[in-house]
């Protein structure tokens, strides 16, 4: 006969009511997390007995709990980055994180965005203490996206004159000369990460105003040979598609009073000999120079569905990190 065990008890209704969702969807995001059916009556969380998970639902309930009673509003992307975290021996710094939250900045829609993993924590703390910081991992791990309000915050509080946004342009196999328009109609099909970055912090007409005036600028990789880059913020995306020689030379473009910014993920080489990727190799020759830091994003920090984490976990698997 099975055997069913009450793993926690809410304190309150309302504490309740914010853990598990509208409609429940928090709750569902856990039993799909945990493969495991939660029944929730009476203000007591119940599952057929199962030692290995009693503990670790117990732990996470507990810390949810913690977070909303902090008058903390949880969304689904938060359950899933706490599900992807939480371990028995961290829901402390879990929690911390979240009920002392640093705010990065607040969009121009109103949403305040802050660091949600303990990675992405340290990235913005690396941002400030570094001139040059790689943000190497999966996607949806937010390093694109946060190097972008990062670079806004910088630009909007005057540390820097401009945003630089670089790209590597490799994916169509086609020379930029061949394809229509300006220089900026020419890279945005490839630049869309930033452009939906820049447009959620400040909104779409601030961006193009600002890239009007010249405070925002667009360009390949292969368009900044020769130029020294002063009192800016350099954000070179997707760097795993950067030749050897492209990597030093943008690496050596930097200025005074300004910092880079390297995203990728060596997972998704497009080069025709993926050893040939300069990001790996900058990765290995820079390791350990003063004043330049390699942030490494894992699967932990995907801020996608939790399904998401567990689809990168085997391709891991399969195909090695």
């Amino acid at each position: 006969m099975e055997k069913f065990k009450t793993i926690f008890t809410f304190k309150t209704a309302a504490t309740e009511s914010k853990v598990l969702g509208p409609e429940n969807k928090h709750l569902k995001l856990i039993e799909e997390f945990h493969h495991l059916e939660i029944t929730v009556r009476n203000s007591e969380a119940i599952i057929s007995e199962n030692p290995e998970a009693e503990a670790m639902l117990g732990c996470l309930f507990e810390t949810l709990e913690i977070i909303v009673e902090n008058k903390i509003t949880l969304t689904e992307i938060d359950i899933a980055s706490i599900l992807n975290n939480l371990r028995l021996d961290n829901y402390e710094k879990i929690i911390k994180l979240y009920i002392k939250k640093e705010t990065l900045m607040v969009t121009a829609t109103g949403k305040s965005v802050y660091p949600r993993t303990f990675n992405q924590k340290l990235f913005i703390e690396s941002l400030e203490k570094n001139d040059i910081v790689f943000a190497v991992g999966p996607a949806g791990t937010g390093k694109t996206y946060l190097a972008v309000l990062f670079a806004v915050k910088k630009l909007r509080d005057g540390d820097v004159k401009k945003i630089v946004l670089v790209r590597p342009v490799v994916e169509a196999g086609e020379k930029l000369g061949y394809l229509p328009g300006d220089m900026k109609e020419k890279v945005d099909p490839y630049l869309v990460p930033l452009y939906d970055g820049l447009y959620e912090a400040i909104g779409q007409d601030s961006v193009n105003k600002l890239i009007e005036r010249g405070a925002i600028e667009i360009a390949p990789l292969a368009y900044m040979r020769g130029r020294t880059l002063e009192n800016c913020i350099i954000i070179l995306d997707e760097a795993q598609n950067s030749s050897l020689l492209q990597m030093k030379m943008f690496l050596t473009r930097l200025g005074y009073g300004s910092k880079m910014i390297i995203t990728g993920d060596i997972t998704q080489i497009d080069l025709p000999n993926k050893n040939n990727s300069g990001l790996i190799e900058a990765l290995e020759i820079c390791s350990g120079i003063p004043g330049l830091d390699i942030v490494h994003f894992t699967g932990c920090d995907v801020m996608r569905h939790p399904l998401v984490r567990k689809i990168i976990e085997r391709y891991e698997r399969k195909y090695g990190n």
